[in-house]
């Protein structure tokens, strides 16, 4: 019987030995509004992991279930600075999604129409 500890990925040991600069290659700020709170997991049509190595647990860690930032930069041992900019950058490549709908957005911006028009073809 599997418990869910043996469900949870690796993540390897050695991230939480990585400077926070070398992580984000020196970026201090994230391309998407974040905090401690805000819930995210893999995209369902992303079969295969990132290739660079926080970037994979991330994702992995995301895979079985929606992770918030607070608790990914917990699980990484990582400042939550640096684990928003990884975030941000999943974001940006398709690799994650917000599980949470961002309240701030304008419901007939064109943009926003797009986006959920999008969602819903992908679940189809």
């Amino acid at each position: 019987m599997m418990t869910a500890a043996d469900q949870q990925p690796f993540v390897d040991a050695g991230i939480a030995d990585l400077r926070p600069y070398a992580i984000t290659q020196g970026r201090t700020v994230p391309t998407h509004n974040l905090d401690l709170i805000t819930m995210v997991r893999a995209r369902s049509s992303a079969h295969s992991p990132p290739q660079n190595l926080v970037e994979e647990a991330v994702f992995l860690l995301c895979r079985l279930e929606a992770r918030s930032i607070g608790e990914l930069s917990g699980r990484l041992r990582q400042p939550v600075h640096a684990v928003k900019v990884v975030v941000s950058d999943l974001l940006d490549q398709g690799y994650l999604i917000q599980a949470m709908p961002d309240e701030t957005a304008d419901a007939r911006d064109p943009d926003v129409l797009g986006k959920i028009l999008a969602g819903l073809r992908e679940k189809l």
